[in-house]
């Protein structure tokens, strides 16, 4: 009875395991694929309703008019009424998931192997990742 117990044990093991190392290339993938398809479609806005925003953006802080940051409502609330720049920046946004996602499932599969030194190495990895997220949108 016990080793039925073990082998469905491990079989489960190996399949939550199968799906984790399947599921997170396809995951990780899509994310850039929608990132890229944001990126270009900001960059194709870009070209045609604001080809000089950059430009014009470039030549104020040139003159030292340093433009602050922009609240993430302004951000959505530009991103609806489609301008480019807004589109740029939530596909930058989506790009960053791509790291913080792998290094979470990383995090999740050492986790569930129980290799504490992988853990504590993921766990400063992901730990380092959010803070400088947060820094990055604080600072």
């Amino acid at each position: 009875m016990a080793e039925s117990v073990t082998i469905h044990q491990a079989s489960v093991s190996a399949e939550e395991d199968r799906i984790l190392r399947l599921w997170t290339p396809i995951l990780l993938r899509s994310i850039v694929v929608i990132a890229m398809s944001v990126l270009v479609t900001g960059l194709v806005l870009t070209a045609t309703i604001a080809p000089n925003y950059f430009v014009h953006r470039y030549r104020q802080i040139q003159l030292g008019h340093v433009l602050g940051r922009e609240s993430l409502a302004s951000i959505w609330s530009n991103l609806v009424a489609g301008q480019p720049h807004a589109v740029l920046t939530v596909g930058l946004f989506i790009l960053t998931l791509v790291p913080l996602a792998r290094v979470a499932f990383c995090l999740v599969l050492f986790i569930k192997t129980r290799d504490l030194a992988y853990i504590g190495f993921t766990s400063y990895v992901f730990a380092a990742l959010i803070t400088g997220f947060l820094l990055g949108h604080i600072g």
